[in-house]
């Protein structure tokens, strides 16, 4: 379920080993997150060498951080060139599943009505793919062009618009420089704010291109010190704390340098210890905030009005426009369609409190089911594609344990589940993340962290790189055929 990053990868996967699969995918083209986010300025802060498939690299990305439409070009590139088009099923959703224990096979009611029986389902609908809105009052009242970053109405004009952010996370910290040479007045409304560092993109010239294709074992190389490079960032966020004292001016240097403006400066320091929320990437933020038709407001937000917004210090933002720079749902995020296991149990009941999954991968009560980008598994240090490709490897390994066996089913043993979770919980009770003063989308409302992996890639590499059936219940049934 999911044709993202992670459904794509792992169909590849499966082409190559000629399994017999569906690759089904609610939107009517494939790329996830890179077909849905296309505001003004989107792109990936992860280097180009490390987003995209190990399997798969691209010698054409046009610079050292990709754009929006490059990373979806990629994507459909790989559909293509993996030949995945007859398996890829578009524009029909899965409106819910169940887990049929006579047969031993999941039964997948879709959004047209039809009915799909399967015996392994594998959820890869990626853990930032439902826009959160803000509880804010009188959302409903404003009169003027209102669109969420993450559906982008580019038929709306901003060309000499008062324009309002809400939010200064991921997404606004890329469509605020983008959009301030259009607009007539851009309000940013901030609650906290972000630590942003230098993002060191630059255009990848026409002949290293060229180099990239004769010699790919060049890119192997310069990849393979950028996985490393990257994975020793988890240290300050997890086993070194005590560093990050240290590192925080060095960061706020680059605030000083770009903000002349003290009072600016003041509003826009931090209040948390750094990496606490996710660190920013960016070199033109500071500048256009600076510029004079730019205004940070830092009151409250009190209600939103017919045509504007109104804020606790009692004055009214005048707006046309207003973007809901306001992410998604992260750690409190359910399953994406109503899915029922072992026992009429309900995945949105069992991960009411927020999600739990051994190993980010596979949940007890829910056999022969796989997650992809599950709980636990996002990163704050380095590029979710070296987690997915990990659980490739493991998915693998299940899948060839099943193949031995028609009939069997694999069910994670409660035990190895909840072991797995205290761990993680120990773990990421003592990162920044869960002490570092701050409230993030990486923790649900209760303070858990069902988002962050508190460990480096190689350690999550490491604890999937044998498929380990012992962690399982397994039986062995009557075989089924899924085909219908």
């Amino acid at each position: 379920m999911g044709a993202g990053f992670a459904g794509i990868g792992f169909a590849i996967k499966l082409t190559q080993r000629g399994v017999r699969y569906a690759l089904i995918e609610r939107g009517a083209s494939v790329g996830g997150t890179w077909r849905d986010n296309t505001y003004p300025g989107a792109a990936c802060d992860v280097p180009s060498l490390l987003y995209c498939f190990s399997f798969a690299p691209n010698p054409d990305w046009s610079r050292s951080y990709p754009l929006q439409a490059e990373i979806r070009a990629y994507l459909e590139n790989c559909v293509e060139r993996y030949g995945l088009g007859p398996n890829l099923r578009l524009g029909n959703g899965v409106a819910a599943a169940r887990f049929d224990q006579a047969r031993s096979l999941w039964q997948l009611n879709l959004d047209d009505g039809s009915q799909l029986l399967a015996r392994v389902l594998i959820i890869a609908t990626g853990g930032l793919s439902r826009p959160k809105l803000p509880q804010i009052a009188g959302l409903e009242d404003f009169k003027g062009a209102l669109m969420h970053s993450a559906r982008w109405d580019a038929k709306v004009p901003l060309a000499g618009r008062r324009v309002g952010v809400i939010g200064t996370g991921a997404s606004a910290v890329q469509i605020v420089p983008a959009i301030v040479d259009q607009v007539s007045q851009l309000s940013v409304f901030q609650r906290s704010a972000p630590w942003i560092v230098r993002k060191a993109d630059r255009p990848v010239s026409a002949a290293a291109r060229a180099r990239n294709r004769r010699r790919p074992f060049r890119q192997r190389w310069r990849r393979a010190l950028l996985d490393w490079a990257f994975d020793l960032r988890v240290l300050p966020f997890t086993r070194l704390r005590a560093s990050l004292p240290l590192i925080e001016p060095i960061v706020a240097l680059k605030r000083r340098l770009e903000v002349p403006d003290a009072a600016l400066r003041r509003a826009l320091k931090p209040d948390y210890r750094v990496g606490c929320k996710r660190v920013l990437l960016s070199n033109d933020y500071y500048p256009a905030l600076g510029r004079p038709h730019v205004d940070l407001v830092t009151s409250p937000i009190d209600r939103i009005v017919a045509d504007g917004v109104r804020c606790a210090d009692g004055q009214l933002r005048a707006l046309d426009v207003l973007v809901l720079a306001t992410g998604f749902y992260g750690a409190e995020q359910g399953p994406p369609f109503p899915i029922e296991g072992r026992d009429g149990r309900a995945l949105d009941r069992v991960w009411a409190g927020g999600g739990e999954a051994y190993l980010g991968t596979a949940v007890g009560g829910f056999p022969n089911l796989f997650l992809l980008s599950g709980p636990n598994t996002g990163l704050g240090h380095h590029s979710v594609i070296a987690m997915l490709e990990a659980q490739f490897g493991y998915l693998i390994g299940a899948l060839d344990w099943l193949a031995a066996r028609p009939g069997a089913v694999l069910e994670v043993r409660a035990e190895s589940q909840q072991q797995h979770q205290r761990w993680l919980d120990a773990r990421l009770a003592r990162s920044v993340w869960n002490q570092g003063g701050c409230k993030s989308w990486y923790l649900t409302d209760s303070g858990r962290n069902t988002t962050l992996w508190p460990r480096s890639v190689r350690a999550y590499r490491r604890a999937l790189a044998r498929f380990d059936p012992v962690q399982y219940k397994t039986s062995v049934g009557v075989p089924q055929s899924p085909q219908q």
